[in-house]
């Protein structure tokens, strides 16, 4: 083998790299993209895998049919892979806002991206076969290569591209990055290139497409978000774990992650009074708070209204999600500026593994966690987390769990109830309407008996007072199931995940 051939064998294998793990990429990201906008990770991760597996197949399976003009087909192949994976992003997000059936745009989606994917390896394994006549050597270092190449996509996309440049930013990257591989090949390999002037022509101006998305993302991103929030979007941010966007509307401030609206400024009191004032005036004293979740400050604010509180420690796993918080005025006017309260310790954790090390004992326990809508939130609800969480609850304290709501989700709600009721402890459901959400749910957890009648709220709120208290408990017909019919939730049997979704799908 002389050197130009070396040369050009050892650039076949830089472009296997490359296209490997754009094509890991583009499969993971389609799924991230369908799980934020329709939820339900795992249907989303295990559908597109499966279908983008089997399209992936049909590529292989056509490309026997491909008999001559190898060069061309792969350009061709890699410009189609380009654009289509460039924009990937935005026709998912374009279907969601404007076409019913979003799933259908989404298959389609992953069908013709995956069979192109499937025809580019083995094109590049007769390609190279021809030039080396090693069959067995070919095969070895093309696969090779393809896998290293997915394993660079699998581990950037998650670390570095989703958190650092969002959805759109990374489809029209990784969409440039295929039309760069088509642009070496075409300069690379010129020779062997029958229309290497019309290719030359459209690899240029599609990657002139691609760079313009990635410049604009940022104005694509503000467009499209605007169209999917009734509101003015103020903020937009993607960190490692999330997707944060903050509206405004005169004085209605508005919280979403992930699409899911956390908190109104117009009634979000109602919420977070609920959640905090019961189990504060159910415990015998509220010396040492936990908080797991509550990131955007609200429940610390809540707390900090009582002059016996010595320390409060809040555990939450996104440090970008309180630092904005903390520090963006609008949301720290909302919670009076509590972040930055000397009685405050933030903890950047995972509330499982948080507790699960923890050796302190609080008096009162606030789990404020986002709604579990994926496996990972799921684990947050089992019956080993609330076993947890009561090892480090004080016997004469409280615990308060957010819990959804009794009347869209009610099999989810009474779910929570009965899986922390069969750890053996006293569980007092409870519920207030909070016109954002709609009837919305909590669980009263203590290890002793409490008499919901000796629970006073004394401090300064705006809705919840002492007469009132006891209307919370009250729950009518509609709102009730029978328990005897729902299962607990535990790590090895997600039920809960099952009842949310279910809800999801019926009122969504």
């Amino acid at each position: 083998m002389n050197e130009v051939k070396k040369f050009n064998y050892k650039l076949l294998m830089l472009t296997t790299l490359i296209i490997s793990g754009c094509s890991i990429i583009y499969e993971v990201l389609i799924s991230s993209v369908s799980s934020f906008l329709v939820g339900d990770s795992i249907k989303q991760f295990s559908i597109t895998i499966g279908l983008y597996m089997s399209a992936m197949g049909l590529g292989s399976y056509l490309s026997k049919h491909i008999k001559k003009n190898l060069f061309d087909w792969f350009v061709a192949v890699e410009i189609g892979v380009g654009i289509l994976g460039g924009i990937s992003s935005l026709v998912l997000f374009l279907s969601n806002i404007y076409i019913e059936s979003y799933e259908l745009i989404m298959y389609i989606e992953i069908i013709f991206i995956g069979t192109l994917v499937g025809l580019e390896i083995p094109l590049l394994t007769r390609i190279i076969e021809d030039n080396t006549k090693n069959l067995r050597v070919t095969l070895s270092t093309i696969f090779s290569f393809d896998y290293i190449g997915g394993l660079i996509g699998s581990i950037a996309f998650p670390l570095l591209l989703l958190p650092k440049f969002g959805y759109f930013t990374t489809a029209f990257l990784v969409g440039a990055l295929n039309i760069i591989v088509s642009a070496i090949i075409i300069y690379g390999y010129k020779e062997y290139i029958k229309n290497i002037r019309s290719f030359k022509v459209i690899s240029m101006v599609l990657l002139m497409i691609m760079i313009c998305g990635t410049i604009f993302s940022d104005n694509i991103a503000s467009s499209i978000e605007g169209k999917l929030y009734r509101d003015k979007v103020i903020l937009s941010k993607q960190t490692k774990y999330q997707n944060i966007v903050v509206t405004k509307h005169k004085d209605d401030l508005r919280l979403f992650i992930n699409g899911n609206i956390q908190f109104s400024a117009s009634d979000e009191y109602r919420y977070h009074e609920t959640l905090v004032h019961i189990p504060m005036n159910a415990a015998k004293k509220a010396e040492k708070v936990l908080i797991l979740g509550g990131g955007d400050g609200l429940a610390v604010r809540e707390i900090l209204k009582y002059p016996q509180v010595k320390k409060i420690t809040l555990v939450d796993l996104d440090e970008e999600m309180v630092n904005l918080s903390r520090t963006n005025p609008h949301i720290a006017k909302l919670n009076e500026n509590s972040l930055s309260n000397s009685k405050v310790e933030l903890v950047y954790n995972d509330a499982f593994k948080f507790i699960e090390n923890s050796k302190e004992i609080y008096d009162v326990i606030i789990v404020d966690l986002p709604d579990p809508n994926d496996e990972s939130l799921n684990k947050l609800y089992t019956n080993v987390f609330y076993r947890l969480c009561g090892s480090h609850l004080a016997p004469s304290g409280a615990m308060a769990v957010q819990s959804t709501s009794p009347y869209y989700a009610k099999n989810a709600y009474w779910c929570i109830n009965k899986t922390i009721e069969e750890e053996g402890f006293n569980v007092i459901p409870y519920h207030v309407e909070v016109p954002t959400f709609g009837d919305w749910g909590f669980q009263l957890v203590t290890k002793a008996p409490v008499d919901i009648k000796d629970i006073k709220v004394d401090v300064n709120t705006k809705f919840l007072n002492s007469e009132t208290v006891d209307r919370l408990f009250m729950f009518s017909k509609d709102e009730m199931v029978n328990k005897d019919s729902i299962n607990t939730n535990t790590l090895v049997k997600p039920q809960l995940l099952k009842y949310y979704l279910e809800a999801v799908n019926v009122w969504r």
